[in-house]
């Protein structure tokens, strides 16, 4: 079987979400035994300082026996941040534009650290 039939049997179900320069992919695959398992993967694009682009991505894998715990926890840590917080969205650009209008200057590159940071990608191609 060739890698474009293996990748069109693996892909069942896909959805796209933008989310500024962050594309989250979820996807429905096919185990080889034949049962279905879910991917999320977050795409982030980075613009090199020539003007060309690169992206990272990182991904989690997501079996069905592990759905419900990850639900639960992921609906209260949501239901938590909108109670602490609200659904109002405050982002790093906001709290640096804020202050740069109070005229407190910040080092811009202070919050790219925490952006371009590295990870380890897993592939798990054999599963």
């Amino acid at each position: 079987m060739s890698q474009q039939s293996m990748m069109e049997q693996e892909e069942i179900y896909s959805k796209v979400m933008r989310a500024g320069r962050r594309t989250y992919f979820f996807d429905v695959r096919e185990t080889k035994a034949g049962d279905y398992y879910l991917t999320i993967t977050e795409s982030k694009k980075f613009t090199n300082e020539d003007g060309s682009f690169h992206y990272k991505k990182h991904k989690i894998y997501l079996y069905k026996e592990d759905f419900a715990d990850f639900k639960e926890n992921l609906d209260e840590m949501i239901q938590y941040v909108l109670d602490e917080k609200g659904d109002e969205v405050i982002s790093e650009r906001h709290q640096k534009d804020y202050k740069r209008e109070l005229g407190d200057e910040e080092d811009e590159d202070v919050h790219e650290t925490s952006e371009t940071s590295s990870f380890t990608d897993v592939d798990f191609d054999d599963i």
